[in-house]
Formats: structure tokens, C-alpha cells, sequence
């Protein structure tokens, strides 16, 4: 008969548990005092958890170069890179004219289409006279390039004369400087818009020019 302080009598008795480096025998109920003895069930034992994934290795190399054939999406269809989209005009270089003559494509419509906003909306409903013989207006002004320019040259001194940033003389000398004179060659009689009228645009055709003979 094993002694109650063998190590292996106690730890092969019902209800042993481990403490630290010790084993307890957890107590036996008494037959005596009429309780009924349930098998405790086990304890579920928890699964196992799962590592984090691992995350990828950071990409090598310098990246590629927008435009480039690996920077291009791929077609899933064709398993083909899709070529890139037409890059929009760039804007003229820092030291360009800004000057509308200057402009060509479309950086010189998108200047017209921003010159016929200030013309149409401050521009003739402020300071546009009555159309005469005497003082012919064109409807159609975009189309004479002479009036381009000239309408053109006029909104920059605008913008120039009568900003935040401009003297408080600006506006007058505005008027008086550049208004004025734009607006009497424009509607002069015998001017760009010589033959216009509401409703009816004449085109003018340039003087001929001989070319001068060679040397």
C-alpha cells in the first residue's frame, strides 16, 4: 500500500492538481453526507491560435517612371499593357509670352475662350456703345484677329490696372490710356469691323505683300 506522500500515489489520485512544483489531491467527497458525486467533463482545451500572416517584402529598384510600359495598366482581356492617355496641352513654359499671338492649339483657343467671358460679360455690357455707320461693332469679333489681339492686349491692362494689387490711379489711367483708344481703331469706320453689322459678319482680307526678290 503506497503512502499518502508518494509522489505517484498522489499524482495518479482523482482530482490531482498541480501547484507550482507541487502536486495537491483535491478532497473526496463524503459518502456520508448523502450527496450525490457528477463526473465533472474535461475541460475544452483551446485551439491552437494562428501566426499573423507575414507581411510581403518591401519592392526593390526604383519605382517605374509614369508613362513607362510597367507603369501601365494592363488590359485583363488581352493580357496587353493599355497605352496611356494623351497628356493635355502643357502650360507654356515660366518665361513665355503671355501675349495671345503667342499662344497656338489649344492654349490659344482656351485664351479667346477666356478673353470672350471679360468682353461679354463687363466688357460690351458696360462700355459698349451704340452700333452706327459711324460705329460698327462685329457680333462675331473672334473672328477677326486683329480684334483678338487688340481685345486681348486691353483685358491684360485690365487686370493689371485695376487688381487688388494695383494704385488707386489705376482704373483712371486704364480709361484713359488703353479703353479709349482700343475701342475708337475697333470701331473706327474704316476698321477691322468695317462692312459688320448685326446679324452680318464680313471677313477682311489682308493687303497682298510681294515677296522682295532675291539677291
Amino acid at each position: 500500500m503506497a503512502s499518502s506522500t508518494d509522489p505517484e500515489a498522489v499524482a495518479k489520485a482523482p482530482g490531482a492538481a498541480r501547484t507550482g512544483g507541487w502536486v495537491r489531491s483535491a478532497p473526496s467527497p463524503d459518502p456520508a453526507d448523502g450527496a450525490s458525486v457528477k463526473a465533472s467533463a474535461p475541460a475544452p482545451v483551446p485551439a491552437p491560435r494562428a501566426d499573423p500572416p507575414t507581411p510581403p517584402d518591401p519592392p526593390t529598384g526604383n519605382p517605374p517612371e509614369a508613362g513607362s510600359a510597367e507603369s501601365a495598366p494592363t488590359d485583363p482581356e488581352r493580357d496587353e499593357p493599355v497605352p496611356p492617355r494623351p497628356a493635355p496641352d502643357a502650360p507654356p513654359p515660366s518665361g513665355a509670352p503671355p501675349f495671345v499671338l503667342y499662344k497656338s492649339g489649344g492654349q490659344f483657343g482656351s485664351a479667346v475662350s477666356d478673353l470672350a467671358d471679360w468682353v461679354h460679360g463687363l466688357l460690351i455690357p458696360v462700355y459698349g456703345r451704340e452700333i452706327s455707320s459711324t460705329a460698327p461693332w462685329c457680333p462675331r469679333w473672334y473672328e477677326h484677329m486683329e480684334a483678338i489681339a487688340q481685345l486681348y492686349g486691353l483685358w491684360m491692362a485690365w487686370q493689371d490696372l485695376t487688381g487688388s494689387g494695383s494704385p488707386m490711379t489705376g482704373p483712371a489711367m486704364w480709361h484713359r490710356d488703353y479703353l479709349t483708344p482700343v475701342m475708337n481703331s475697333l470701331r473706327d469706320p474704316s476698321g477691322v469691323f468695317a462692312g459688320c453689322k448685326p446679324g452680318q459678319h464680313r471677313p477682311k482680307e489682308p493687303p497682298p505683300i510681294d515677296a522682295p526678290d532675291a539677291a
